[in-house]
């Protein structure tokens, strides 16, 4: 219990500076949510949307899986996006994975860890897909052009679901961003943009 009093300690102190700062904060967050943002991204600890972006809490919805998948039969994305997309009715979708993840690490190598076996098998498929570029590189170039392309694949995945479909077809305007993260410097480095709508 110890580490959970500290946690619940760091929120008390984050919870009265943010009032102190600002004093109608919290009172207009728990009546609105209107973001403009949906970020995709990998479950690593070290790649938390709001910090890395700047942005307090309220301003970016936020999905989070092993490696920054996107399944078409993934009934937990498909219900965040949904009420992202016709709900909140975001203006951008960020797919945003980082340099180093271990997802992805774990998919080159064909590292067999249990049931995540199964989830990494997509990133397995877009290592086939681009064999032919990722030869050449030595095994961390690799990996890093690795996690970039798994960023564009699962961005180009997004755009074919129906959700973004229809809501194109409607007239919604929804851009796709594909965004990388460096773990050795903090910088986001954008991949490829799909504007549609």
């Amino acid at each position: 219990m110890p580490t959970l009093f500290k946690l619940l300690e760091r929120n008390r102190e984050w919870a009265a500076q943010v009032a102190q700062d600002d004093p109608d904060f919290f009172k207009i967050l728990s009546e609105q949510q209107h973001p403009k943002y949906l970020w995709i991204g990998c479950s690593d600890s070290r790649v938390p949307a709001n910090q890395i972006t700047g942005l307090m809490p309220g301003e970016i919805f936020v999905h989070r899986n092993i490696a920054n998948v996107v399944v078409h039969t993934d009934l937990n994305l498909l219900s965040v996006l949904e009420y992202a997309v016709d709900i909140l009715k975001v203006e951008h979708i960020i797919v945003c994975g980082h340099y180093g993840c271990g997802g992805v690490r774990a998919a080159a190598q064909d590292d067999h860890i249990g049931i995540i076996d199964n989830w990494l098998r997509h990133i397995q498929d877009i290592q086939t897909l681009h064999a032919h570029e990722l030869e050449p590189l030595d095994k961390e170039a690799q990996i890093d052009r690795l996690c970039e392309l798994n960023v564009v694949g699962q961005a180009n995945n997004l755009k074919r679901t129906a959700i973004l479909r229809e809501a194109w077809k409607r007239g919604q305007s929804i851009e796709i961003h594909s965004w990388i993260y460096s773990l050795a410097d903090g910088r986001l480095k954008p991949l490829q943009d799909i504007i549609k709508g």
